[in-house]
């Protein structure tokens, strides 16, 4: 992974003694909260119901276990034992002490990491497919790029105030795990006719109160031309994008009004006037200089690669573990382990200190002491022995982290909702509890197969429901909470929005409403269909009639 050198740490250890500073001048009354305001977003802190919300940057998803473990001593020493992983690759804190906040950040510096540009106007944390460098389909390996777009769109001079915040997301595989097209810049690796491989370009993607699929604005663009290429897009956004509404700030919005053709035009007028900038342009000695820090570990080799794991059939539990939460692996003799976050008895997304410590040392112990966090809100150990999956199934297991439930009816997405955040107008924790109880069943979740369930507790869509097989929104009418229903969505490649079922069900009814929807499909698939298959195949029509009769 990627180390940084004497000028990245120089800069983050000088943005802590900065914002130690201001931090200080506010809570002696010298500066005003309005002041405040922006220096605090810079640094990833928001204002939330109960407390302050710091959210922490893990560029495109990817965390040592010394990282992992510094996480868990801040959730330990400095907030309630607990953090959320994001849809975004982000951790946040939940409870911490905004004079202890600077605190925190030096700490995180110690290991390398900060929350710079995790809040506010600017380009956020780059995003990436947890699977970069060891999915046997990889076209190349997004993490170097990622890397340089994230140094690029660090504290960039001229895109630190944009219209509105910013996210770009990088796929290497024919299956997007990044859900680009639904990012302000989604980008693609891709081969050409010729076996070049470059990037085909996804622009104005977004969800919120207007949700919008990407579209394609470059079918090749060069690696060359990458920072480029996206300091244009960068740069007309800034100068057209709109300022004088925050909800018609986004990208997407300045991008349907003047329509891709337009927006391609002006783009590519001004990055004919940059594309040779010797800042900019990536010589293959630049590429190659930063693929030399994601290089591959030392993989062993031996018998173990083809033995067998006698305990799959001596052991049930393991064996549906092994069937839905390990993965395939590019080298022979390894598998990928997914660590699932979504046990009944937690928020989505949430670990525990003592959790976090235990994958990091299991990460040491077995996956060359790398952690990967996922789109899904999930944990990844990427690197694991095929002989020694029962063992790291034992210890997940041991801390409620092994429910074999991923890609299934109860590994949803889920923002905080209205426990934690300000801006919320329902619940999504309590939501998901009442699905986890109903659809207990293992059995029969594993016999419903794929079904992606994303939750927002607002039209922020943190949550990502937009986008969900089956997606859950949160309303609040007359101080009751409602819930909006909408199925059929989906953000891979052949990315669309969800369909909204009817009128929002109230709270107590949303898993009975699922239920309802897992009728329609049992008895409408065929063979082996996806919920989403079936949705596309017979439309929402049968669906809503047994909904609402």
């Amino acid at each position: 992974m990627y180390q940084y050198d004497a000028f990245d740490q120089l800069i983050v250890n000088q943005r802590v003694a900065e914002f130690r500073q201001q931090t200080e001048r506010y809570l002696r009354g010298e500066m005003t909260e309005e002041q405040f305001r922006p220096l605090r977003l810079m640094n990833g802190l928001y204002i939330q119901r109960h407390a302050p919300m710091l959210r922490v940057a893990i560029p495109y998803g990817l965390l040592s276990s010394t990282q992992l473990r510094k996480l868990a001593h801040i959730a330990r020493t400095y907030d309630k034992n607990f953090a959320h992983f994001s849809t975004r690759q982000n951790i946040q804190f939940n409870w911490p002490e905004l004079a202890k906040v600077p605190d925190i950040l030096a700490e995180l510096a110690e290991v390398q990491m900060h929350a710079i540009q995790t809040s506010g106007n600017c380009i956020r944390n780059v995003t990436a497919d947890h699977l970069a460098g060891v999915n046997p389909e990889e076209i190349e390996d997004p993490r170097p790029y990622c890397e340089l777009i994230r140094q690029w769109s660090s504290i960039h001079p001229e895109f630190s105030f944009l219209p509105r915040k910013f996210k770009i997301a990088v796929s290497g595989s024919v299956h997007d795990r990044a859900a680009a097209k639904v990012h302000d810049i989604g980008l693609y690796l891709h081969k050409n006719s010729a076996g070049e491989t470059g990037f085909t370009v996804y622009v104005g993607g977004g969800l919120g109160r207007t949700p919008v699929i990407g579209k394609q604005i470059c079918a090749f663009l060069p690696k060359t031309y990458l920072l480029s290429y996206l300091e244009a897009i960068l740069k007309v956004y800034n100068l057209f994008g709109r300022r004088d509404n925050k909800y018609k700030a986004r990208i997407k919005i300045l991008v349907n009004a003047l329509g891709i053709e337009k927006f391609r035009t002006l783009v590519t007028q001004r990055w004919h006037n940059i594309k040779n900038d010797p800042n900019l342009v990536l010589e293959q000695r630049d590429i190659d200089r930063m693929k030399n820090h994601f290089t591959m570990p030392a993989y062993a080799s031996g018998t173990f690669v083809h033995q067998e794991l006698s305990e799959l059939h001596t052991d049930q539990a393991f064996a549906q573990w092994y069937q839905h939460n390990t993965g395939s692996h590019k080298v022979p003799g390894y598998n990928l382990v997914y660590i699932s976050l979504k046990s009944a008895q937690s928020p989505p997304g949430d670990a525990t200190d003592t959790q976090m410590d235990l994958i990091a040392d299991l990460a040491d112990q077995y996956s060359f002491g790398e952690i990967r966090v996922m789109h899904q809100q999930n944990l990844l150990l990427a690197d694991v022995k095929r002989s020694d999956l029962y063992h790291v199934w034992q210890k997940l297991r041991s801390a409620d982290l092994a429910t074999a439930n991923i890609g299934l009816l109860t590994d949803m997405i889920c923002c905080p909702g209205l426990d934690l955040c300000s801006l919320a107008n329902a619940e999504t924790i309590s939501i998901a509890r009442q699905i986890n109880e109903y659809f207990s069943d293992l059995d029969y979740l594993h016999d419903l197969g794929e079904i992606k369930i994303k939750m927002s507790g607002c039209m922020n869509a943190c949550g990502h429901h937009h986008v969900g097989h089956i997606g859950i929104l949160g309303v609040e009418k007359k101080g009751s909470q409602w819930y909006q229903i909408a199925i059929g969505g989906t953000e891979e490649r052949d990315a669309r929005l969800a369909t909204i079922l009817g009128a929002a069900v109230p709270q107590d009814q949303v898993a009975t409403t699922i239920a309802q929807l897992m009728e329609v499909f049992v008895a409408q698939r065929q063979a082996e269909e996806r919920f989403l298959d079936t949705v596309e195949r017979i439309g929402i029509q049968p669906f809503k009639q047994r909904v609402y009769g």
